[in-house]
């Protein structure tokens, strides 16, 4: 199948793309790396009159490092921040997540503003959102505002931003020094969405045998709504980092609702979201 008749537009600066999204309104789309939205467009799911092509828009495709954050600007390419060794020295999680995005073509092309404006529950980039304490830094014609990345998702595809605003770009926050991380998902086949995922970030004390956790968060792909982060510090911390953690699985089944579908059941999701947790902080305790 072919989209619906649409308008293109291409504005050249970040002024001219708040006036044409203000002008098309409700009858827009913004249009980035496009993985998700030319599916959608050419299933006939979305037919919106006007595309807002944003790529030769100056800036937008920048990654900036400071202090306390990693920038991400709305047109740049997963493979640019899954490359990006300035990135990856200072939030290794970004890296960790990316290569289980999809395949190497989209990831080419795929943009991680645009996967995370998406909200698609079943990808990876929002659960890293919520667990960094993202800040969303949204553009409309009523001016900028920010908001933070747990209050940015509403549901499953659906977040806050209005019609006729631009997810500019989106500041990752920094971990503290002596935090660990990790990245795992299951799936059918690698590229194929997960039939769960975790993200967990541990902060551990200490060196070798005699190191021990402090504090363990988790955020999850495909098993929630909407990525939320679940504390798993009262089943782990003060252990040695060769525990098992067994604990784990009471904290991470509660506080999951993953759906069944005609790839597993809502049980087997359960189940497997617990055994990745008890993996990834395996795997992040071992970095220290």
């Amino acid at each position: 199948m072919k989209p619906a008749p649409f308008v293109h537009h291409s504005p050249r600066t970040l002024d001219e793309t708040v006036a044409t999204l203000g002008e098309v309104g409700h009858d827009g789309k913004v249009l980035a790396g496009g993985q998700s939205l030319i599916p959608v467009l050419n299933m006939r799911l979305a037919q919106p009159a006007h595309l807002v092509d944003i790529n030769r828009v100056d800036g937008l495709d920048a990654v900036t490092v400071a202090d306390d954050f990693v920038r991400v600007g709305a047109t740049v390419r997963h493979a640019a921040l899954e490359r990006n060794d300035d990135a990856y020295a200072v939030l290794p999680l970004l890296r960790q997540a990316l290569r289980n995005v999809a395949h190497p073509a989209i990831r080419n092309r795929g943009t991680t503003v645009g996967s995370i404006a998406h909200a698609d529950a079943s990808g990876e980039m929002p659960s890293i959102a919520v667990l960094t304490n993202a800040v969303m830094e949204v553009v409309g014609p009523r001016g900028r505002r920010e908001v933070a990345a747990t209050d940015f998702f509403e549901g499953p595809l659906q977040t806050v931003l209005e019609a006729d605003e631009l997810l500019e770009a989106v500041r990752f926050g920094r971990f503290t020094p002596g935090t660990r991380t990790a990245f795992l998902e299951s799936a059918r086949r690698h590229g194929d969405y997960a039939l769960a995922g975790v993200a967990v970030a541990v902060d551990v004390s200490g060196d070798g045998g005699d190191a021990v956790v402090e504090r363990a968060r988790a955020a999850y792909v495909s098993v929630t709504d909407v990525p939320v982060v679940i504390d798993l510090s009262e089943a782990v911390a003060g252990q040695s980092i060769s525990s098992t953690w067994d604990a784990v699985e009471d904290l991470v089944q509660s506080g999951i609702a993953p759906e069944a579908d005609i790839h597993a059941s809502s049980d087997y999701r359960r189940m497997l979201a617990a055994e990745l947790t008890r993996r990834a902080l395996a795997t992040a305790v071992k970095e220290a």
